[in-house]
C-alpha cells in the first residue's frame, strides 16, 4: 500500500471517520464497476457497494495488513455472491442494458475530446457486448476476468481476493476469456467489425 493509505487505514482503524471517508471516495468508482459487473444491475450493484463499505468499516479491526483493496474486493467478491445465489433460487433480474456515462451505470473509459461520434458510438456498442457476455460467465470465471481484464489486478490480488491458489486463478481466467470470445463471436453481439469473418 502506498504510505497515504497505509496512514488512512490506520487512522481508519483508531475510530477517524473521515480517513475512512477518503479510502471510500478513493475506492468506491472501482468497488461499485466491480459489483455491476458481477451483477449487471445498477441498483444491486449500488446496493451492494454500500453494504460492502459498511461491512469494510465494522470489520476494519480484522484487517492485518497486506493489500488492502484486494481485502476490500472480497469483502465486495463476497457480498456478490450472496446476491447472486439468492437470485439463483428465485431469479427475478435480468441483465439490464449497458448504461453510458450519462446514465446510472458505468461506461467503460470516458470518450477522448477528439473521439470522432461514430468511434464513440462503436466503442460503446462493443462495451455493451462484452458486458452482456460477462453476464453469461459462470460467476468464478466472471469475477476473475474483471479483477484481472477490467480493474487490472495481478494474479497475487486476485487469488486474495477469490481466495484462491494462483493455479486456479490462472486456469478460470483462461476459461473465462476463452468462453466470453466465444459467446461474443457466436451470436450477435460483437459488433461486426470486430469478428474476423468481417471483411
Amino acid at each position: 500500500m502506498a504510505n497515504e493509505e497505509i496512514h488512512l487505514v490506520t487512522a481508519s482503524q483508531q475510530g477517524d471517520v473521515e480517513a475512512f471517508n477518503q479510502l471510500v471516495r478513493l475506492y468506491e468508482v472501482r468497488v461499485y464497476n466491480l459489483c455491476y459487473r458481477m451483477l449487471g444491475d445498477t441498483d444491486a450493484a449500488a446496493d451492494v457497494t454500500q453494504d460492502s463499505f459498511i461491512s469494510a468499516y465494522r470489520n476494519l479491526h480484522r484487517f492485518r495488513g497486506g493489500v488492502f483493496r484486494a481485502w476490500l474486493f472480497r469483502i465486495a467478491t463476497n457480498a456478490c455472491y450472496d446476491v447472486l445465489r439468492v437470485r439463483k433460487r428465485r431469479p427475478s433480474i435480468p441483465f439490464s442494458a449497458f448504461a453510458g456515462p450519462d446514465d446510472d451505470g458505468p461506461a467503460f473509459d470516458r470518450p477522448d475530446e477528439a473521439e470522432a461520434p461514430d468511434e464513440v458510438a462503436l466503442r460503446h456498442e462493443l462495451a455493451a457486448a462484452i458486458e452482456a457476455g460477462l453476464e453469461q460467465l459462470p460467476a468464478d470465471q466472471r469475477i476473475v476476468v474483471i479483477l484481472s481484464d477490467i480493474q487490472g489486478l495481478a494474479y497475487d490480488e486476485i487469488a486474495q481476493v477469490t481466495e484462491s491458489n494462483l493455479g486456479t486463478v490462472k486456469s478460470r481466467l483462461s476459461r473465462g476469456r476463452a468462453r466470453l470470445r466465444a459467446i461474443l463471436r457466436a451470436g450477435e453481439l460483437l459488433p461486426p467489425q470486430f469478428r474476423h469473418d468481417s471483411g
